[in-house]
């Protein structure tokens, strides 16, 4: 039996991926998994208990990954549930942008009530006037799973597409458009694309990569778009752009007072995964994550600890290590195991920078005075006796 809570109301379809082995808590202290999507966790304490955290969601600023990682917590979140959800809005923002459609509806409530209105409009109209999709330059920096959405999409809208991503997976160059450019230098974009749109993950080294001076080699006329984080964006400069002319428009999916209310700004309530099926999808990913790990022992999706798959075990027993990646860690546990008489028919060794992760399929079970040993070598942080 597997305790679990929700620190956020997770989507039924999801919940419903449960098995009886599973058990609803409400005390954090008695879970062994958690599902989240905003919950700050930053500040709770985590029990010695925790074994999985899962994000339904991309982002997770909002969970201590090294904190959970030091504990032996593997923190997975959902790439790609929310991606077409978020493609939509994106494109909402930029036709937005481009025409001042806000403006005209605004101006239609204003009327109410006016029996010419069909005839005052028709001379109205033209303040509210813009320019089209087709034919402009789209600068789209990150390719991954919306990045790549956003760009194969724009082609059907006859906009000629630029691609930046020096990190750019195999599955996702197979995934984007042959008509894409694909760029290997920011300045390009910032200098020749009409819309400028952001999708790759806040880290210290993307902070306001959107910087001044990256404004400033930008045209007029540029729009910016982003959907991914504020902070990806220095938003005193885009905003001190747009009062001197020297931006067309700003849209932002992520309010605060820097941004909403200004001239050029489109703000919006980060509304880029709330629709149904994108809160079905990151609930479904979330809990198969969950499960495959309680379960099987198997890491897909993790952003504090290496992928590692050894699918559904076929031996008598597996046991998973979690652990610093450092030198002799794999002696130290095959010796442990040997001098139990426990043989190793199957084993994977993954690392992801600091931490690593070892699961071994073995011909006896795991006794608890074995874990023990193996959780107490200084490398380990936790040991799972999965079967």
């Amino acid at each position: 039996m597997f305790n679990y809570t929700c620190l956020n109301p997770i989507a039924n379809v999801g919940l419903d991926l449960l098995t009886d082995d599973y058990k609803k808590v409400d005390d954090l202290a008695d879970a062994q998994a958690v599902l989240v999507r905003s919950a700050a966790m930053h500040d709770l304490e985590l029990p010695e208990g925790l074994e999985a955290v899962a994000r339904a969601g991309a982002g997770v600023n909002n969970i201590p990954l090294d904190k959970c990682a030091e504990k032996g917590i593997v923190v997975f979140n959902t790439p790609g549930a929310n991606a077409n959800g978020v493609k939509e809005l994106v494109f909402a923002g930029m036709l937005l942008a481009a025409r001042d459609v806000v403006g005209g509806i605004n101006w239609c409530v204003s009327e109410a009530g006016n029996a010419d209105i069909a005839k005052v409009a028709e001379k109205q109209k033209k303040n509210f006037a813009g320019t089209e999709l087709s034919g402009k330059k789209l600068g789209v920096i990150g390719l991954g799973a919306i990045g790549i959405k956003v760009a194969n999409a724009a082609r059907h809208f006859g906009m000629e597409v630029y691609g930046y991503d020096p990190f750019i997976s195999v599955n996702a160059a197979w995934s984007l458009s042959r008509d894409v450019k694909h760029i290997n230098d920011l300045e390009t974009i910032y200098k020749e694309c009409d819309y400028i749109t952001v999708h790759v993950p806040l880290m210290d080294s993307t902070k306001k990569m959107i910087s001044a001076e990256a404004i400033a080699m930008m045209k007029p006329t540029t729009v910016v778009l982003n959907f991914a984080r504020d902070l990806l964006v220095d938003e005193e400069a885009i905003v001190k752009a747009l009062a001197e002319g020297k931006l067309r428009k700003y849209v932002s999916d992520f309010p605060n007072p820097t941004t909403v209310g200004q001239p050029g700004c489109i703000v919006s309530p980060h509304l880029g995964a709330s629709t149904e099926e994108s809160e079905d999808n990151c609930a479904v990913m979330a809990v198969k994550e969950i499960r495959d790990y309680m379960e099987n022992g198997n890491i897909n999706n993790s952003v504090n600890y290496p992928r590692c798959d050894m699918g559904v075990c076929q031996t008598t027993g597996r046991v998973a290590v979690l652990h610093k990646n450092a030198k002799g860690a794999i002696g130290s546990f095959t010796a442990i195991l040997a001098d139990a008489g426990v043989n190793i028919d199957n084993m994977s060794n993954k690392s992801k920078g600091d931490f690593a992760y070892t699961m071994m399929d073995v011909d006896a079970t795991v006794s608890a005075d074995v874990a023990a040993k193996l959780g107490a070598l200084p490398e380990v942080f936790k040991v799972r006796v999965i079967k």
